[in-house]
């Protein structure tokens, strides 16, 4: 396989990614970050860091809006539910287990 090949593949796996979470709004943020230690915020850090660090202007609410497939405030709005005190509590844990 050549880098550009790998390069292709990994950015079809990470579209399917991303579209996966656009498609399962369900699947709170909170959610993701204590089973997968990472949530849709994070890939629009990442996506911003690696525009910075490519010399492409993309600020963090540009980042979200690639991620979330609609303005952060608008997916917020519309899919984001309060977490549960079992979710805090889950999050909360894993914290710790991390210091």
């Amino acid at each position: 396989m050549t880098p550009s090949q790998q390069t292709e593949l990994e950015a079809a796996a990470f579209r399917r990614l991303v579209s996966h979470l656009q498609e399962h709004t369900e699947v709170q943020n909170i959610e993701l970050m204590v089973l997968a230690d990472f949530c849709r915020n994070c890939l629009a850090k990442w996506i911003a860091a690696a525009a910075d660090e490519n010399g492409v202007e993309m600020n963090y609410e540009q980042a979200r809006e690639m991620i979330y497939g609609m303005p952060y405030s608008e997916w917020k709005d519309k899919f984001q539910t309060e977490a549960t005190p079992e979710q805090l509590a889950a999050y909360d844990a894993k914290k710790k287990k991390e210091l």
